[in-house]
């Protein structure tokens, strides 16, 4: 018998560091770490031993002697892994902070921002003894991209959530949710009583296409309707055109699949998961029957993770469309699937989209269509979207041998009353602190915020998650990016580098006078509560409550 890792691993590692044999990887001092879709076990080297099944945050991993049939796959898949990477190397060197000695007195940590980087600098920090850290929210309720970005069908990923829930609930931890950085209180206030302030805001913009119509009505970014469907309460009063058959998504990631598959899912499905009523409603009433989402790449370059792929090949009712002639490779893209270079899980890609080419579809069912080596280059309408025109795309050599998508010269007209693109998160600027606007991200080293002029560090401001490295990765990409600032933060301390603070109480009181609605653990506790308890009278986990009005009055 050997464990599998299955579709929800969001690779946290903490799996990795519990295992006694070193079977599982990529970890995260391997190159592969920063960019694999999962984690995988080696059959060969695993001795069932059942450790990492206890520590695994989201339930992802099973015996193979009970995996379902869904599940199956990632058998071939975790092996696969090990074919291209054989295990040679030992046990990793992971990131550990050293204790502090008590003649240097408490560490004051302010950490804004309250999703999964955030969380786990946290985690990170209240490991080790005489460090506090106060946790800043704008939003009266915690965890970021996980509440408000995780699709509903997911519940898994969102167990996530209960290691954070212990981490931010500990005694040294002062949670301030409901207090925006900027207009509650200043970065220089953050500074004044804290010896570091480390910023784990998250990517809170969206891409432009940047094409002539793109600001038609019925053309939104794609993390507008994921915010308005998970109960967002900036989002919930947005409304979406879903009267049309078919909607269109620009971009192929995992963001785009989510998308497509709440868009055909039966809202009877949904009405069972955490998805916001007014969504529910709104779905309940939809005409979408198709759902097209448009790749510039072919399926080699595809965006989307292999367990998003395969979890959308098995929608009960839903065909999935690929024309034959979009998922055949170009010569380049054939040889370089075919060669020694290539990662089993590109392999994999292509192989199911192939699988899919070959399906025959039944009549009357709603249809996901995966095009390839297309591009939107106008929106049309006339006061609001009504079609689109795709340039066709061809894959080439490049002189430095890299294969890129080129317009053929080729288009083509696509009617739909929906348009939402979904080509990436883009961080944006944060009052008083640096900002680098042609990357979206806080600039930095290693975590160290950077000073623009000097190109030194700024003392005490530090970054982590996605607005330290741009929207990359996956929820448990942020355990090791967050370990490496807090390190870095840590030493700074320990070595002096850091001004020594006011006293805390004082900041209690400014809090306060400036933002009297604030929320600490406990009233977030209250407001989980409510959403629970609302939750089971109709068998669901939890009913969302979508205003800040709803949220302060239960966290009262």
């Amino acid at each position: 018998m050997t464990y599998v890792i299955t579709q929800p691993c969001c690779n946290d590692a903490s799996c990795v560091t519990v295992c006694p044999v070193n079977c599982i990887h990529p970890t995260p001092d391997e190159k592969p770490f920063a960019t694999t879709e999962m984690l995988y076990i080696d059959p060969d080297t695993c001795i069932d031993c059942g450790a990492c099944v206890d520590e695994c945050p989201v339930d992802a991993i099973y015996p193979d002697i009970v995996i379902s049939e869904s599940d199956e796959p990632y058998l071939a898949i975790n092996a696969d892994f090990y074919t291209k990477h054989p295990i040679g190397r030992g046990w990793p060197e992971l990131v550990k902070l050293p204790p502090l000695s008590p003649e240097l007195g408490t560490l004051r940590v302010a950490i804004v921002g309250s999703g999964p980087a955030a969380c786990y600098a946290t985690r990170e920090l209240t490991a080790v003894s005489g460090i506090e850290v106060d946790l800043f929210d704008r939003l009266p309720t915690p965890y970021g991209l996980v509440r408000a970005g995780v699709a509903p069908d997911h519940p898994g990923t969102k167990r996530v959530t209960e290691l954070f829930r212990a981490a931010i609930g500990a005694r040294s931890v002062h949670c301030h949710f409901n207090v925006e950085v900027g207009r509650d209180i200043s970065h220089a206030e953050l500074l004044e009583y804290h010896h570091a302030v480390l910023y784990a805001v998250g990517a809170a913009g969206d891409r432009r296409l940047g094409v002539p119509g793109e600001d038609l009505r019925g053309s939104h970014a794609a993390t507008e309707f994921v915010a308005w469907y998970n109960g967002h309460p900036g989002h919930a009063d947005r409304t979406f055109d879903l009267s049309g058959e078919r909607a269109v998504i620009v971009g192929n990631g995992n963001v785009a699949l989510d998308v497509a598959r709440i868009l055909v899912t039966d809202p009877a499905i949904l009405a069972k998961t955490d998805m916001a009523e007014h969504a529910l409603d709104a779905l309940r009433r939809s005409k979408v029957r198709e759902v097209v989402i448009l790749g510039r790449r072919g399926p080699a370059q595809a965006a989307y993770s292999n367990p998003e792929l395969l979890a959308l090949g098995q929608m009960a009712d839903v065909d999935i469309v690929v024309d034959a002639r979009e998922a055949t490779l170009d010569p380049a893209s054939r040889a370089f699937v075919d060669g020694d270079e290539a990662e089993p899980s590109t392999r994999l890609k292509v192989r199911q989209v192939e699988r899919f080419a070959a399906r025959t579809l039944e009549s009357g069912r709603k249809r996901i269509v995966l095009r390839f080596l297309v591009s939107p280059v106008e929106l049309f309408g006339d006061d609001r979207v009504e079609s689109m025109r795709l340039a066709r795309n061809t894959m080439v050599t490049d002189e430095s041998g890299a294969i890129r998508a080129k317009p053929s010269g080729e288009t083509e007209m696509l009617q739909t009353g929906l348009v939402l693109r979904s080509i990436g998160y883009r961080g944006t600027p944060v009052a008083d602190v640096p900002f680098d606007a042609r990357r979206g991200v806080i600039p930095n080293e290693n975590g160290r915020v950077l000073d623009p002029e000097t190109g030194m560090p700024l003392r005490g401001v530090y970054v982590a998650g996605w607005i330290k490295r741009g929207p990359s990765g996956v929820i448990g990409t942020n355990k090791y990016c967050s370990a490496e600032t807090v390190a870095l933060l840590v030493d700074d301390f320990i070595s002096g580098r850091l001004a020594m603070p006011r006293e805390r109480d004082q900041l209690d009181n400014l809090i306060a006078e400036r933002q009297p609605n604030a929320v600490d653990f406990q009233g977030w506790q209250r407001i989980d509560k409510a959403e629970r308890s609302a939750g089971a009278a109709s068998g669901r986990p939890r009913t969302k409550l979508t205003s800040i009005e709803s949220m302060l009055a239960a966290a009262r």
